[in-house]
């Protein structure tokens, strides 16, 4: 059967081999990659020599990186919805890692799916239910649990591997933190074919190859590098712990440290290290195998593509394994888009946010815009012309802490109502301190050890304003701000999680 492709490369005889031009009368398609966990530091194209991203590096060199990119929320069902969104996290409804997203949301996949584009989704994404099709308009949505039984029947039990050890179940919070964390940098205990993400990488090489003739919206979704950090039986060693400086804790870092981590010796600090290091080169192999596919196919320039994460991760940082706070580690997020042809090829050192990535995507994609739009296109940035309004800062949430962030070039601000008993297992000496600010002059003090807050007023009432005037412009319920409060009384009114809980078909 002669297909749309085949006629495509008939009539275009004038172009190199192995090259498709993309056809004039539609909008290119999307590949959307997203890791879990993946730090905006852990890169070779970030400048770090320790981390092995041949490929994800690549694709930086074809298109526009950004390296300013921070997430909304350290933490991952309000980041990703967040993004899907185009809302920020209170704005979306989710700003707790339980909740799901309400079926009624205007999401970037039912913009494309009406648009006409195939919409699929392989892999993790924290919606908090099954999946199922046509799913907040994924026309495949293989989620969590659809991918767990379809990769488990493929694969079969757990094999046994007598000649090495390998992780135990994870079991965060039950066991101690250097067997849940990996210290040991044990593999998972599959061969690489057998692994999960594996089995995601071919499914999406599969979609690929089946919609190649139609206009496809897919987003990939992988685990990696989340705690235990998976990475297969022939992976292990990759790395020497050794090789990896055990970050150095503050003078104001004792109280903060969240008790579980308060017994992790050194040694063990630099193997959770070396097994992270290991997912991410791991991942960074499976995002090779799908973008190869994209190429074999002649599909490169005809598609759009984004590789970015929900939130970065603590490597030890402030005493600190996780992302759930306001520091730079947890907050700083890969960001690469790449359209041959189309988006020029170089690093963006202005600030954004993930919530830009949504208005960026229909932007380029010719699509209509989503009904709340909290983020603005980079657009302009990925043509190389003038940017008409940069952003001067970064806001992130993370209301299990009831905490809120704005970070300028060269202060940060956290805001905290010190009121509520979090939920995430991370609790620290005094749970609820009450209000607490920190001010952190990271021109002076770019590792954020020395909270500055008392001797820069006027610093923290002009950030605290402005930080008060993004809830205010955004929030669902600014409407009902209470009269007479002070800044931070209303911040503190702002930053309570008010999350529905929406009903599951």
């Amino acid at each position: 059967m002669t297909t749309r492709r085949d006629l495509l490369k008939t009539a275009l005889p004038a172009l190199l081999p192995g090259q498709v031009a993309r056809a004039q009368d539609r909008n290119p398609n999307l590949l959307f990659i997203l890791a879990d966990d993946h730090a905006g530091y852990v890169m070779g194209a970030d400048g770090n020599r320790l981390a092995r991203t041949p490929n994800i590096d690549r694709l930086a060199s074809e298109g526009t990186r950004f390296a300013a990119n921070y997430c909304n929320s350290p933490v991952c069902t309000p980041s990703r919805q967040c993004i899907l969104t185009g809302r920020l996290p209170h704005s979306a409804g989710v700003t707790v890692l339980e909740t799901p997203l309400g079926e009624d949301r205007m999401t970037l996949a039912k913009i494309l799916k009406h648009g006409g584009a195939s919409t699929g989704v392989i892999g993790k994404m924290h919606f908090n239910q099954p999946g199922k099709p046509g799913l907040h308009g994924f026309d495949m949505a293989w989620t969590e649990d659809v991918v767990n039984r379809q990769w488990l029947k493929q694969v079969g039990p757990t094999p046994e591997f007598a000649e090495y050890k390998t992780k135990p179940a994870w079991h965060p919070f039950q066991d101690p933190a250097r067997i849940w964390l990996n210290s040991e940098a044990l593999p998972f205990p599959r061969t690489q074919e057998q692994m999960k993400s594996t089995w995601v990488a071919r499914e999406a090489c599969k979609f690929l190859q089946q919609h190649m003739d139609d206009r496809f919206a897919l987003w990939v979704s992988f685990q990696e590098p989340h705690s235990p950090y998976d990475f297969p039986v022939e992976w292990r060693n990759k790395y020497r712990p050794q090789d990896f400086p055990v970050p150095r804790v503050g003078p104001e870092d004792a109280g903060q440290i969240p008790l579980i981590f308060r017994d992790l010796t050194g040694p063990e600090k630099q193997g959770i290290a070396a097994a992270y290091y290991t997912s991410v080169d791991f991942l960074d192999h499976n995002v090779g195998v799908v973008l190869d596919k994209l190429r074999q196919l002649n599909l490169e320039n005809d598609t759009l593509v984004v590789y970015m994460a929900d939130h970065g991760y603590s490597l030890g940082q402030h005493g600190r394994f996780e992302k759930h706070c306001g520091y730079d580690p947890a907050l700083r997020v890969p960001l690469i888009i790449r359209w041959p042809g189309k988006v020029s090829r170089g690093v963006v050192a202005n600030f954004t946010e993930s919530v830009d990535v949504p208005p960026t995507i229909l932007d380029l994609l010719g699509a209509e815009p989503l009904p709340v739009q909290h983020g603005q296109s980079l657009r302009p940035y990925l043509e190389k012309k003038r940017v008409a309004a940069p952003r001067t800062s970064i806001f992130s949430e993370y209301l299990e802490n009831e905490e809120a962030v704005l970070r300028t070039s060269r202060w940060k601000l956290i805001h905290c109502s010190g009121k509520r008993l979090r939920n995430d297992g991370y609790k620290t000496d005094n749970p609820t301190p009450g209000r607490y600010v920190r001010l952190y002059d990271l021109r002076r003090d770019p590792g954020e050890f020395h909270n500055v807050a008392d001797s820069n007023g006027d610093v923290v009432a002009k950030l605290s304003a402005d930080l008060l005037a993004r809830f205010r412009t955004t929030h669902p319920d600014s409407v009902s701000e209470p009269q007479k409060m002070d800044v931070g009384e209303a911040l503190d009114w702002y930053v309570r999680p008010r999350d529905a809980k929406p009903a599951i078909a």
